[in-house]
């Protein structure tokens, strides 16, 4: 294996002058997303590097209790941004608390298993590895969950007289909302479904091609990848099937009915 690049501020600026090109050519055409751009860039940048320093005082600690520190930020910035991308939030921090919840028992439970019986770091919690694995489940977890909350809440909006004839019926609110629940299901989980299916054809996963570029050998970064896509195919599944069921428990009251009242 060759010696690994190390890369500077200055490879940085240059890799740069690409977004800037792109900034202006977006100008040009007045599409009203320069702005957003270029923000976005510069949030990029500064919030890469700052983890970049927390990472490195992580590491070199190494202690249980600044990993979990570190996870529960994560955690707490991954629950608002699924309440943030509802289009219609349930009422007061119960948005919150459905990502948040859901997160948990999704993510961390299937990272712990990564840790403890997959993987084996000695020992367990060497932030190296939890924080990295548990960044990669989280994410695509939060993003399954918000849209699959989202899409849900949409279809019992459009669809609430449907709903309501089915609850009148006697059908349960379970049943009744079946049909789109399995929509929303399909719809989460088809993105991880796909990126399975073309890995390694189609594109080169981020964390496989992290670690070839750090000198890695090919054959242990793809060992790592399928585990990590395997992870993270547990966590959205298992994490969008509890937010919807949060969800639904949320949206009707015990005597089945339709509670689009509990909506913002």
């Amino acid at each position: 294996m060759g010696e690994t690049v190390t890369l500077n501020h200055w490879n940085i600026l240059f890799a740069a002058a690409m977004v800037v090109g792109l900034g202006i050519l977006l100008a040009y055409y007045r599409l009203g997303v320069t702005r957003t751009l270029l923000v976005s860039s510069v949030r990029l940048v500064v919030q890469l590097l700052l983890i970049g320093y927390v990472l490195t005082f992580l590491f070199s600690g190494g202690h249980l209790g600044y990993v979990v520190a570190m996870a529960a930020v994560m955690l707490l910035v991954a629950a608002r941004e699924i309440m943030a991308r509802q289009k219609r939030r349930l009422k007061g921090w119960r948005s919150f608390g459905v990502g948040a919840a859901t997160l948990f028992v999704s993510s961390f439970a299937i990272a712990l298993f990564g840790l403890l019986v997959v993987v084996r770091p000695e020992p367990w919690y060497l932030p190296q590895y939890a924080i990295p694995l548990l960044g990669m489940i989280m994410s695509n977890t939060m993003s399954a969950i918000s849209l699959s909350m989202d899409r849900l809440t949409e279809a019992l909006h459009d669809n609430r007289g449907i709903v309501e004839q089915r609850l009148a019926l006697g059908e349960t609110a379970r049943t009744a909302i079946l049909p789109y629940k399995r929509d929303c299901i399909r719809t989460g989980i088809m993105p991880v479904v796909n990126s399975m299916a073309t890995a390694g054809i189609v594109s080169l996963p981020g964390m496989m091609t992290g670690q070839i570029l750090a000198g890695a050998d090919p054959t242990q970064a793809v060992n790592y990848q399928i585990i990590i896509w395997f992870l993270i195919a547990g966590g959205v599944g298992f994490g969008m099937v509890a937010a919807l069921r949060m969800l639904e428990a949320r949206l009707f009251d015990e005597r089945q009915r339709l509670r689009l009242d509990r909506f913002q």
